[in-house]
């Protein structure tokens, strides 16, 4: 007798089936988020940000410019304007406020600009070796304080950059407590200008209060046209703002090239006085990583640029330095030193610290010895080694094993395996951190038009933020 029961207890073959098959898709479709959600998503941050702030600029290299007039119309006189007249300008005030009025890289060309770069070049005028034995001291400070295993890379050279820059400021080692506040004022906002994160202006405003207790401690004059307030403003936008985070980043990028190419690690360690192979390393990275995105220049003038195209005054000039960087090498995005023993750096399209006609970077002199003196000190202390992704823009912050230099070798193949796989799944929530964190930015940037008020009236200045 059948039971009546029996045939609805039965499970169903097809619907066991489909919901495997949903199952393994849904898997699937979450195991593939990495390789494509953040690239879709940086996509759509970046379609935000120029919907918000307009397709204002001159692509260079592009249609008007190409690359090998790159370096031209950089160095023409006319493209000197700074912040006023671009709305793209309010965004960068944005994130590096308090004080992007007198920050030296924004102010516009005049007597004011003129007496800030001497003040600075004052303050960075060491000689080379004076320059590399205080780098030295900073990393050996620094590095003391880590043992082996994983760090972010960017997190480990920020300290080194704040003893460094401090020392320079005012002439004496820097106590943990202000290493700190720089530490933490820099982090912000380098973590706000990859959208990684909000501003936190209580960071920047206690930094700003010790600068301003410290003014009569600075080794030289400061710019006397400056109220107090903005001298600090002065000190923290460039070097404890623009000099820490730059610095930082560059060896960032530096030792995790140097971790992921173990053919140039072993040669760098194996023979630590070949200065001329790690100086060729050294551009190579900069070459291949460039510090600058676009560098936004406002033409105050006409610029003719052949018979056909001429920018005209007000015109914003983005120059492209990734781009300018890949062109006329041969496989630009492998990393290879070796291409700096056939080519000279002057007649290459690598400008790491700008053109000398418009606003050079001030620490071309000092930031090489000092980057070289920190790889060596590093290098001396740890073996390096990342499966972590390596992009421009470095949001990861540069995750990286540290091992004993000198140490038994130990295999580290499963720990860069998961290395790799954190890595990818931290870069899908990271993205739409960014997201959300650069849309509010940059409407908030539009929204208080930091830039474009001051140049209404100057007189407000000291209100942003």
């Amino acid at each position: 007798m059948r039971d009546a029961g029996g045939g609805g207890a039965r499970a169903r073959p097809g619907g066991a089936v489909l919901i495997a098959a949903v199952t393994v898709a849904v898997a699937a479709v979450l195991a593939s988020l990495p390789s494509w959600l953040p690239r879709a998503v940086v996509a759509l941050r970046v379609a935000i940000f120029a919907r918000v702030n307009g397709e204002e600029g001159v692509p260079i290299p592009g249609d008007l410019v190409g690359a090998d007039r790159f370096r031209e119309v950089y160095s023409h006189p006319a493209a000197d304007g700074r912040s006023a007249g671009a709305p793209l300008s309010d965004l960068f005030w944005y994130w590096l406020a308090p004080g992007p009025h007198v920050h030296q890289e924004h102010l516009e060309p005049g007597d004011r600009y003129e007496e800030v770069a001497r003040a600075t070049r004052r303050i960075l005028a060491r000689p080379k070796g004076e320059a590399a034995a205080l780098a030295e001291r900073c990393a050996s400070r620094v590095l003391n304080e880590h043992g082996p295993g994983l760090a972010r890379l960017r997190d480990l050279m920020m300290p080194v950059w704040a003893e460094f820059s401090y020392e320079l400021v005012f002439g004496e080692p820097c106590p943990r407590h202000a290493r700190d506040l720089i530490v933490a004022n820099a982090d912000d906002v380098i973590t706000a200008l990859k959208c990684c994160g909000l501003r936190h202006m209580d960071r920047r405003d206690r930094l700003t209060g010790y600068l301003l207790d410290r003014l009569g401690d600075v080794r030289h004059p400061l710019p006397e046209s400056l109220t107090k307030q903005e001298q600090a403003f002065y000190l923290q936008g460039t070097f404890f703002n623009t000099a820490v985070v730059q610095m930082s980043e560059a060896m960032a990028h530096l030792l995790m090239a140097i971790a992921q190419h173990p053919d140039v690690q072993r040669r760098l360690a194996g023979d630590p006085a070949d200065d001329a192979y790690l100086d060729r390393v050294i551009e190579e990275s900069m070459r291949r990583y460039p510090l600058f995105g676009i560098a936004h220049r406002i033409t105050s003038a006409d610029i003719a640029v052949d018979e056909r195209t001429t920018l005209p005054a007000g015109s914003v000039l983005c120059f492209n330095y990734p781009e300018f960087h890949a062109t006329g090498f041969d496989d630009p995005d492998r990393f290879d030193p070796g291409r700096w023993e056939r080519i000279a750096v002057r007649d290459a399209n690598h400008i790491p610290f700008g053109v000398t006609a418009n606003r050079p970077c001030p620490a071309r002199g000092v930031a090489p010895v000092a980057m070289r003196a920190v790889t060596r000190e590093t290098l001396r202390r740890f073996a390096l080694a990342s499966s972590a992704a390596h992009t421009r823009s470095l949001p990861n912050r540069g995750p990286c094993l540290l091992a004993p230099r000198g140490a038994p070798a130990r295999r580290a193949g499963g720990r860069l395996v998961l290395l790799r796989l954190r890595d990818g799944w931290e870069d899908v929530w990271r993205s739409l951190v960014q997201l959300v964190c650069g849309t509010y930015m940059v409407l908030d940037a539009r929204r208080q038009r930091l830039a474009a008020a001051y140049f209404e009236n100057p007189r407000t200045a000291g209100e942003e933020g």
